[in-house]
């Protein structure tokens, strides 16, 4: 006979128990917590029962059961160590449709309690039906130790999400679907937070039209195992090159995030935080694979190989970059590479670090009074072959990724084209992260300063004459900070 698992609301309702021992006092926790007006009835208690009927958080009545205090109640259990008794309290319930529980008595039971693993308003109920609570208890525990600490947290914050949810979109299937999703993504207080932006945004308005299907495909949404937006898939034997961004989870995209989240395999770069690769399912193998700095523990030809191994192994295989993967990150090779295998690759685009750097910087990178341009280079190509004379005025914003430890040379470089020593430099190390540092200079100035913590990435333009005092006090207060680290030393 199946049994109907049921979670019930007992707020100021009354609920009888028949006993005041060891047994019904390991029932009176659970039963208080509920807020049940709990009438205890026998003709002795246990001195914790009697402290709390001192303490009015329940009713002991000093005597021997009566079929007539069953009434009125909506739960009644049985806990004495009378057979007799027990077996009475639950006839008279039965008569009287009452449900009733008898304490290890099975044939006098309509309901069994289960052990319970609970975080916040999060409660997981195990039953054997009474066959073995000693298993049940045992389940309980391992539960237990696989659950987050904080889902009861999330959980609170997740509540309050899903009825904004129920208030701002009518009901149909997409927004079923969209409460499914939210249910898989994390939560922060910030207006910002990607997964309360998500449940604000706008679902189609009459579903069934090609168009309108199509973009709620596009749509940062169904980010649950299998099915994910923008075409994107987490089947197994499929390679998604993905960036990570600049560092900060926060600035993870969705479709990256729900990518993290299913991947089996993650070959990540050396520079991706800790934070983000704690984003992966728990049993998801991680390696790093990263050159960093001239340093090679593993050759481009061996990742490759490990791409196409494991996607023909059928796993799900995420290549991760800090940045985003197309700028820098000798994708070109890796698509090749997979393309040539016959692997199914996807590509999801990320926050590149000089986008970050710029926000850091509260600067525009193609100020139109300015910069009408932008080049992106790495420290290795940024002194230019070019020697065709400079406009009056440069108008192009120059980013240089890894621009190394020794900024003389690029200077030095940058000076013999022709561009003035007061040319607007600033270096960012550890963009987006809480250990950023910006420094400015001057272009006449920019050989003479001290190594940058790695990573780290110069902008240099006059669009950074327009910097914000307050982003230029911030960062003169961290480079003031560092110094004084440094001679503390």
């Amino acid at each position: 006979m199946s049994m109907l698992p049921v979670f019930l609301k007992l707020d100021g309702r009354n609920c009888l128990l028949v006993g005041a021992g060891g047994v019904a006092l390991d029932k009176i926790g659970s039963l208080l917590a509920t807020g049940v007006k709990l009438r205890v009835v026998a003709p002795e208690a246990r001195v914790e029962i009697r402290d709390l009927a001192r303490d009015n958080k329940l009713e002991w009545v000093q005597r021997r059961f009566e079929t007539s205090d069953l009434d009125g109640n909506i739960l009644v259990i049985a806990a004495t160590n009378d057979a007799e008794v027990n077996a009475l309290v639950y006839r008279g319930s039965v008569e009287r449709n009452i449900l009733s529980n008898s304490v290890d008595d099975i044939p006098n039971c309509d309901f069994f309690f289960g052990s319970l693993v609970t975080r916040g308003h999060l409660q997981i109920a195990i039953s054997t039906s009474g066959e073995s609570p000693a298993v049940a208890q045992q389940l309980r525990r391992e539960i237990d130790l696989q659950l987050p600490e904080d889902l009861g947290r999330w959980l609170e914050q997740l509540g309050p999400l899903r009825r904004e949810v129920l208030s701002i979109h009518p009901r149909s299937e997409e927004r079923k679907q969209l409460l499914h999703q939210l249910a898989q993504l994390p939560l922060c207080a910030s207006s910002q937070c990607p997964s309360r932006q998500l449940a604000h945004a706008s679902l189609p308005s009459a579903p069934g039209s090609e168009a309108e299907v199509r973009h709620f495909d596009r749509a940062p949404v169904l980010l649950s195992r299998g099915h994910l937006p923008n075409g994107l898939s987490s089947a197994p034997g499929v390679v998604s090159l993905v960036g990570a961004g600049p560092g900060t989870p926060d600035l993870l995209t969705v479709q990256a995030l729900g990518l993290i989240q299913t991947a089996e395999l993650i070959l990540h770069d050396d520079l991706i935080r800790a934070e983000v690769l704690q984003l992966a399912p728990p049993e998801a193998e991680i390696l790093n694979v990263g050159k960093r700095c001239g340093t090679k523990t593993i050759t481009q030809e061996e990742i490759n190989e490990l791409m196409i191994h494991h996607a023909r192994a059928g796993r799900r295989v995420i290549r991760l970059k800090s940045g985003d993967p197309l700028l820098f990150g000798r994708a070109a090779e890796e698509i090749a590479a997979l393309t040539s295998a016959g692997i199914t690759l996807q590509i999801v685009p990320g926050i590149t670090a000089a986008s970050a750097a710029a926000a850091a910087l509260g600067c525009s990178l193609t100020d139109r009074n300015r910069a009408s341009n932008v080049t992106f280079s790495t420290g290795h190509h940024a002194q230019s072959h070019n020697h065709a004379p400079l406009p009056e005025i440069e108008d192009t914003t120059r980013v240089v990724y890894m621009p190394g430890r020794d900024l003389r040379l690029l200077a030095a470089e940058w000076l013999d084209q022709g561009l003035p020593p007061d040319f607007p430099c600033a270096v960012i190390s550890n963009v987006a992260t809480a250990n950023q540092q910006v420094r400015y200079r001057a272009l006449g100035d920019l050989g003479a300063l001290e190594p940058a913590p790695a990573p780290s990435l110069l902008i240099a333009g006059w669009t950074l004459s327009s910097v914000p005092e307050a982003f230029q006090s911030k960062a003169e207060f961290l480079l003031h900070t560092a110094s004084q680290n440094l001679a503390d030393k």
